[in-house]
């Protein structure tokens, strides 16, 4: 068994007597009441809120909260766009030692049940008109629920529903309840311990229905405090809060804010980020892999389409990139030639790149939630952003490995952070000892043990393996590893990664069934970056699943397979592939909430395209449910071409 971390992984806490996020929040608010702790970009304007705008409004919607019988060990539930009233609406319940359980905005209405039953939530806060409707299709089937709080009222004026009460509503009711109980929100926010329960962050369900992981107020503290022990954020740093608050944020959005104390900024919406990414110039930014796979295929169409003269600049300009941060990756100093070259290179080509990409000021940029393949992260070191992979499941605390500055291997997670220990075991499994640990499954007893060991040692289902530098290399999750019938093993994530490097390539599914002799695909076109090529070169299409189906693109996807394939052992190399007549999508289950694939659901559920490109035929008829607009349903038909890779 090969180890590397600290030998005492055990952390001593330097909180002192602020052991709970709201206490945290109340030291902020004594101690620099006017400092900006949040933005929100709103009809055009970025309005701001102080930490004594936050402490009252946490303090008035607690004291609401309490009106409304919510007390000691209850649940709520939020679900939401990442906006101030999520993280007022946490604090809020934490202060008077509630629980709260994350829902991400696009779960449909038989995952919201399942993560209210769950987690036993009295209360729901929700957003908008869109998710009070998905509460109240299935309250009937929720016999806990007490009220939904909705902050935006648009569309919900004219609800007549005894379960609905607006934000407002809740903190007038919360100043009415001060009146009558002056000490009594100080009082229940000085009760909270460290080793209380927060929040219920839920699995992304890629084996399963997502279920509840328990943390306590330490553990995620405790998590955080390791990342800055290898970056040390500033209180000046600026945030920018995209990632979902049901994941990832928990920890990047909310804890670490408390812990340091800088400002969070929150875009108008998602469809805006990137526009908002631009005024707001974070200096931390944590996005997950597919979004920084999406801006690389997006700059790599945008130099497609330029003119000869940017592409002859931008080309070479990367090259010098490319020379320079291969150079820093090999803890070799550029020679004086070269970090002029760069400098250069930077001026014309990649500072107005950053700019434009809006990571101009960023000095932290994290990926997870998936594997990024190496090009990806090489891409972005040589523009200059510095780009770091993380490891870490939702259940040791999102970040347990993780590159650090002078110390980066692009095809490696890092080192594991301080206070966190990593193990492999005989079999190639990676084990994790952290501080910052689940404490169980919630309403799942057993399920602790089935992860944890006697020692503490968490078993990932991760395969992997520690370098000579001590960085930590996942190859595979173990069930998904695969062994074809003449005895070749591959990974399908190993090749995924390197294919989603292409502008033209959004998602895929790499395939060998035991019985099988070779690898296949399911490609999803990135629509977007096709598209564009598509009309650059005057093929008409009209639909994503005409589009797919050109033999124009079939030709420029095989292309990209052939790349892949030449850094491949033979074995694992593709032979054949299919272009998907749609998109993989979270909503029918094809992929979780944090888009990753549901592997074994997909490959079910397409099984008669697998099949079919191990049969021998040239094309496969699909037939695929639609619905109208007007609600109508439909069925339509489709060819679906089967591409064979050749050789070269």
């Amino acid at each position: 068994m090969s180890k590397v971390g600290s030998a005492d992984y055990q952390v001593k806490s330097e909180l002192g007597e602020f052991d709970t996020l709201p206490k945290l929040l109340k030291r902020h608010y004594l101690e620099h009441p006017k400092r900006v702790a949040m933005r929100l970009k709103d009809y055009g304007i970025w309005n701001s809120y102080t930490y004594e705008d936050y402490y009252l409004h946490v303090k008035y919607f607690g004291l609401g909260l309490a009106s409304l019988s919510f007390r000691r060990g209850d649940k709520i539930a939020i679900i939401g766009e990442n906006q101030p009233q999520w993280y007022w609406g946490e604090l809020a319940a934490l202060s008077l030692g509630g629980a709260v359980a994350g829902v991400f905005t696009d779960c449909i209405p038989s995952e919201v049940k399942h993560i209210l039953s769950n987690s036993d939530s009295k209360i729901v806060i929700a957003h908008d008109q869109e998710q009070v409707d998905k509460i109240l299709e299935i309250k009937d089937e929720l016999p806990s629920l007490e009220k939904i709080i909705y902050w935006d009222p648009k569309g919900l004026w004219f609800y007549d529903e005894p379960l609905l009460i607006s934000w407002e509503d809740v903190e007038k009711l919360g100043k009415e309840f001060e009146r009558g109980n002056p000490d009594f929100f100080e009082g229940e926010l000085a009760l909270g311990k460290g080793e209380d329960l927060s929040v219920l962050v839920y699995t992304s369900g890629t084996t399963g229905l997502p279920k509840g992981a328990m943390f306590t107020h330490m553990a995620m503290m405790t998590a955080m405090q390791s990342v800055f022990k290898r970056d040390p954020w500033p209180e000046t740093a600026t945030y920018l809060s995209y990632a979902p608050l049901a994941w990832a944020d928990q920890f990047f959005g909310i804890v670490a804010s408390m812990l340091r104390g800088f400002r969070v900024d929150l875009p108008e919406q998602p469809e805006t980020v990137k526009e908002n990414i631009r005024e707001a110039g974070p200096a931390v930014l944590f996005y997950g892999a597919r979004l920084w796979e999406s801006i690389n295929a997006s700059v790599q169409a945008r130099i497609a389409d330029a003119g000869r003269l940017n592409q002859f600049m931008y080309k070479h300009c990367l090259s010098i990139g490319y020379k320079v941060v291969d150079t820093k990756f090999k803890k070799e100093k550029p020679t004086l030639v070269w970090r002029f070259l760069y400098m250069m290179a930077n001026l014309m080509v990649f500072r107005p790149l950053r700019d434009r990409l809006g990571l101009l000021y960023i000095r932290y940029a994290y990926s997870g939630g998936a594997a990024l393949g190496p090009e990806i992260i090489r891409f972005f070191h040589a523009i200059g952003v510095n780009l770091k992979q993380i490891y870490g499941l939702s259940e040791t605390g999102t970040i347990n490995a993780m590159h650090e500055d002078g110390n980066i291997i692009p095809e490696s997670s890092g080192p594991p952070l301080p206070d966190v220990r990593i193990n492999i075991s005989p079999g190639g499994e990676v084990l994790i000892r952290t501080k910052g640990l689940f404490s169980g499954y919630y309403k799942n007893p057993d399920g602790f043990s089935e992860k944890v060991d006697d020692e503490g040692w968490f078993h990932s289902g991760d395969f992997g393996h520690i370098n000579e530098a001590g960085h930590l290399i996942i190859i595979d999750r173990i069930a998904d590893m695969r062994e074809l019938s003449n005895g070749h093993k591959f990974s399908p994530q190993y090749t995924e990664v390197r294919l989603r490097f292409s502008p033209y390539i959004k998602d895929v599914l790499v395939v060998g069934p035991r019985d099988k002799d070779y690898v296949t695909a399911i490609v999803n076109i990135d629509f977007e970056n096709i598209g564009k090529w598509a009309e650059s070169h005057h093929i008409a299409y009209t639909t994503f699943t005409d589009l797919s189906q050109k033999d124009p693109v079939a030709d420029i996807i095989e292309k990209e397979m052939k790349r892949v394939n030449r850094g491949l052992p033979e074995g694992a190399r593709i032979r054949k592939f299919v272009s998907l007549h749609k998109e993989f999508d979270a909503d029918e289950a094809e992929l979780t909430r944090t888009r990753k694939l549901r592997r074994e659901f997909v490959e079910e559920k397409y099984s008669y395209l697998i099949e079919g490109m191990y049969s021998g035929n040239s094309n496969i008829v699909t037939e695929a449910e639609i619905t109208y607009r007007d609600g109508r349903k439909g069925r339509i038909k489709t060819d679906i071409k089967v591409r064979t890779v050749e050789e070269g």
